[in-house]
């Protein structure tokens, strides 16, 4: 599903973002470009984010990433 209509963003490139390290909302717009224009995306970013990072383990509330060999 599309999330951010100005980029062309879709919610699969932000959970593809978020298993590759960018846990904020501010790292996602860097890395993705979403909600960097009209900025009505966000609050749907956010949720993504949240839901994506509750699927991730974490240690001591910091989400852990693996590293593959």
């Amino acid at each position: 599903m599309y999330v951010c209509l100005c980029k062309g963003i879709t919610d699969r490139q932000i959970q593809a973002a978020v298993h590759d390290g960018a846990h904020s909302l501010g790292k996602l717009r860097k890395s993705l470009g979403v909600a960097s224009q009209c900025g009505k995306c966000a609050s749907l970013t956010r949720e993504i984010l949240d839901e994506t990072l509750q699927e991730i383990p974490q240690i001591g509330g910091l989400p852990q990433f693996y590293a593959v060999a």
